[in-house]
């Protein structure tokens, strides 16, 4: 691949993100770091391979958040932040191009954790959450997070291997779920037409971007096949989320259907921390 053919990408993340209505800044972004792509004189594939992710991080407008978008497409020809814009990208083949990992632990990954990306998978796979998928054995877990390390360009202290990574609190979290559910009953969101079972391509998935206490969010409704199959499409909500610094992920806000949160809006991975927010 060329670096014409990353700028494109980027440039199509930029336009997109304009189009939904993005702050402008995360929008200009990505057509500066385009720019810089297609104007550089060295192939990117060759900055990688002599330098590294950090190569990247040092050319003008590319910042590390951009830089793992060009960092994962030169390394597996996809770029998950586009895929995930358009609404139209299949986690299931995703994640099944990890070692280890096939169609029965990709499915499970979504059923239990409600993933949908590399980055949200990243996350879980340090933050301990990954552990909780039947078939995660600490083994496999170490294997997830040195080929995610490996496609998304992470740079993590060797001496601190299981960092923590920064995440909205769940309060805030509930807070972005409400507002996307109430602008969406509204009509008051700009639409996209997922690829994934929309026959006719109409526009109907309503998106939001937003940026609140220095975290940027985007929320959609979920448009899984288990959404589907439930009946979850105008419930679940699917929150993706990151900072000034780069810190990103996902979470699933649900309607629980049981148990002490009954009724709730819950934050799916981290209903302890949702048990504590009602009470208090």
């Amino acid at each position: 691949m060329n670096n014409q053919e990353i700028a494109e990408k980027l440039k199509e993340i930029g336009a997109l993100l304009e189009q939904q209505g993005a702050n402008p800044f995360r929008s200009n972004a990505y057509l500066r770091a385009a720019n810089t792509v297609a104007q550089w004189p060295r192939p990117m594939a060759e900055i990688i391979e002599q330098h590294g992710f950090s190569g990247l991080t040092e050319l003008p407008a590319i910042g590390e958040g951009i830089a793992r978008s060009i960092f994962e497409y030169v390394v597996t020809g996809r770029m998950s932040r586009l895929e995930s814009l358009k609404a139209g990208h299949d986690p299931i083949e995703l994640f099944e191009q990890i070692p280890g990992i096939g169609p029965t632990l990709a499915h499970r990954l979504i059923e239990v954790l409600h993933l949908d990306t590399l980055e949200a998978l990243e996350v879980a796979a340090h933050n301990g959450r990954l552990t909780q998928v039947p078939g995660f054995s600490s083994k496999k877990v170490e294997l997830v997070q040195a080929w995610l390390s490996h496609v998304l360009g992470y740079r993590r202290s060797s001496s601190r291997p299981q960092e923590a990574i920064a995440e909205p609190s769940v309060a805030l979290l509930l807070q972005i779920d409400f507002l996307y559910r109430k602008k969406a009953a509204a009509e008051e969101l700009p639409k996209i037409a997922p690829k994934r079972f929309n026959p006719d391509k109409e526009a109907w998935l309503p998106i939001m971007h937003i940026t609140r206490k220095d975290w940027h969010f985007t929320a959609l409704f979920s448009n899984t096949p288990r959404a589907h199959q439930l009946k979850k499409t105008d419930d679940w909500v699917v929150i993706f989320f990151y900072d000034d610094q780069h810190h990103e992920g996902q979470h699933t806000i649900v309607t629980e259907t049981k148990g002490s949160l009954l009724d709730k809006r819950v934050v799916r991975g981290r209903e302890d921390e949702c048990r504590k927010y009602y009470a208090g």
